[in-house]
């Protein structure tokens, strides 16, 4: 159910700043997307797992935050960052 180290490894490759960025809000961003998308997948099929279903939505939260100072700090990125992540229409 968690991100897989290679698959983390991947998102922190594309969505990177620098050599050693790991954790620009970027791909915190990036990061937690793809963990809510794991989730929500799980809920599918386990539809009581109410613990679980904190833990999504606290993601949501998170990523939304994120969002928010990305989109305070610098709008070009913001804008990319949707388009890339395919969060919203």
């Amino acid at each position: 159910m968690a991100v897989t180290k290679e698959t983390k490894a991947q998102i922190v490759k594309k969505f990177k700043r620098s050599d050693l960025d790991t954790g620009s809000s970027e791909v915190q961003i990036a990061l937690l997307t793809s963990k809510i998308n794991e989730l929500t997948g799980h809920f599918a099929t386990h539809k009581k797992d109410h613990h679980g279903r904190r833990g999504l939505v606290t993601a949501v939260n998170q990523r939304r935050k994120l969002l928010d100072y990305v989109r305070r700090t610098d709008v070009k990125k913001y804008e990319n960052l949707l388009k890339q992540l395919d969060i919203r229409k």
